[in-house]
């Protein structure tokens, strides 16, 4: 069957701007036109429209939806399964907030408080403190770990969680992009990259693309850390410290381009 813009917008709920912006870009073009002119979409592109609007309640940049999809090719089904990883790790972290208002409301309701370890105990185990000593040994006379310090002495609980959502949402995308199959000099690699070292820069420390891939060294180096992605999928870890080395060659190709046109 052939879709007119206004039956494909009324059917997914979006507007027809939003149908002819994704057109405009290259997102979702239709593969028909009528005798005036007029777009006709088919039925593969609703099957794409229904898989680019996934990736955006998933928080997905239209230019990493596009490459993704671009990776996957005509091959929807792997990039539903994709989405379905994804949306399962939402729905169970949303099941744990859900569960945590829930049981602050009974005790509210019964005027009983809860403990400080049940106030938090979602958010994780993490606790900024406990490689505070190992940290300070070895980079205790950097510029960065003095900033660090400085910055993260006035960290409360929330700016911890809000920290932690951004981490969680940037490995959520890693993993999407590395089950892709993408190769980590790929644009939708080394874009996950840089977003996790601003991560690190606007929460910790200054931190060039350079200095990134130091890190990125010992996310091999160190078993506990090559732990870490490991758990996540197998061989992540290398291909993570690749796609940020990747990321740091991109910006010393990019600087010098520019040089040479100054």
């Amino acid at each position: 069957m052939a879709y007119t813009v206004g039956e494909v917008a009324q059917l997914a709920h979006v507007s027809v701007r939003t149908l002819h912006h994704y057109d405009e870009i290259g997102l979702l073009t239709p593969e028909g036109r009528s005798g005036a002119g007029y777009r006709l979409y088919s039925d593969a592109d609703l099957v794409r429209l229904q898989q680019i609007l996934l990736y955006r309640e998933l928080d997905f940049p239209l230019g990493e939806t596009a490459r993704l999809l671009g990776e996957q090719g005509s091959d929807p089904l792997r990039a539903l399964l994709g989405q379905r990883g994804l949306i399962e790790k939402k729905l169970a972290r949303d099941r744990q907030l859900l569960a945590l208002i829930d049981k602050t409301i009974d005790s509210m309701e019964r005027g009983m408080a809860l403990t400080k370890e049940e106030m938090f105990e979602v958010f994780g185990d993490f606790d900024p403190a406990e490689y505070e000593e190992e940290a300070e040994q070895r980079w205790g006379d950097t510029d960065a770990y003095a900033e660090s310090a400085r910055r993260t002495k006035r960290y409360k609980k929330e700016d911890w969680a809000a920290l932690r959502a951004e981490q969680d949402a940037v490995n959520a995308r890693m993993v999407a992009v590395y089950d892709a199959g993408t190769a980590p000099d790929e644009p939708a690699a080394t874009d996950v990259a840089e977003e996790a070292r601003r991560i690190i820069d606007r929460w910790f420390y200054p931190l060039t693309r350079e200095a990134h891939v130091c890190l990125g060294e010992m996310y091999i180096a160190d078993p506990r850390f090559t732990k870490t992605y490991e758990d996540m999928r197998a061989g992540l870890a290398q291909w993570w410290y690749e796609a940020i080395k990747a990321n740091a060659d991109t910006g010393a190709d990019a600087a010098a381009d520019t040089e040479g046109v100054s």
